[in-house]
């Protein structure tokens, strides 16, 4: 079973994600919060799974409570994750949710399938972002870029003053950034699952990152993926 908190400020929202997440036979909503503080505390109390995650709430909003969640959960040893959904937000609103340690982020608008989808990726250790996110924040990050630093060069990706990526490299983490997984990864470019894991490792140390949502909102930073 997948343990959730589900946080949002707005009552009716609240109850249609947890009826829709309770429908799940591997799911199960062990609490509710209805603003950050809130948040904070009941994940502290019943140290879920996965925290599902609103962003624009009273008090500290979802960004703040997303670093406080995970940083108690660390101190804990607890492996817990938080997974932002929310309305459609501003690219800072976006980079500042993954850069507190969201595993992903999905829109309010998403078919229900895709927010299912979101919460089992996330808590396998995935990187989840919806498509036209992942997009408009690798554009916005892009267009933050000196033409000198988005230029790649030869076999390679980075910047001259950045770390470079193997071509395969770069292929691989922006396929983390789709979504897809390991095995899907290794499936899309017909090489062994070992592989995929070794290059990834690569990538982590050049990028000095320890997960994959990490690695994928760095890359972006660097104009690599």
């Amino acid at each position: 079973m997948i343990r959730i908190l589900v946080v949002d400020d707005h009552p009716i929202v609240r109850s249609g994600i947890v009826g829709l997440l309770e429908a799940e036979p591997d799911f199960e909503v062990v609490g509710e919060a209805v603003d950050g503080e809130t948040a904070v505390s009941r994940a502290a109390e019943l140290a879920p799974d996965l925290v599902l995650m609103d962003l624009r709430m009273p008090g500290i909003g979802g960004v703040e409570a997303t670093r406080r969640v995970l940083a108690e959960a660390r101190s804990s040893g607890r492996a817990t994750r938080v997974l932002v959904f929310t309305t459609y937000e501003t690219d800072d609103q976006i980079l500042a949710a993954i850069s507190a340690g969201a595993s992903g982020y999905l829109v309010k608008a998403a078919p229900a399938d895709e927010l299912l989808a979101g919460v089992r990726a996330a808590h396998a250790g995935q990187t989840v972002l919806a498509p036209v996110l992942a997009v408009q924040l690798a554009q916005a990050l892009r267009g933050q870029l000196a033409p000198a630093d988005a230029a790649g060069a030869g076999g390679s990706a980075g910047s001259d003053r950045g770390p470079r990526l193997t071509t395969r490299e770069a292929e691989i983490l922006s396929l983390v950034a789709e979504g897809l997984s390991n095995p899907g990864i290794a499936a899309r470019l017909g090489i062994g699952e070992s592989t995929v894991k070794t290059h990834l490792l690569h990538v982590f140390e050049k990028l000095e990152v320890s997960d994959r949502t990490r690695a994928v909102t760095r890359a972006m930073e660097l104009g690599i993926i």
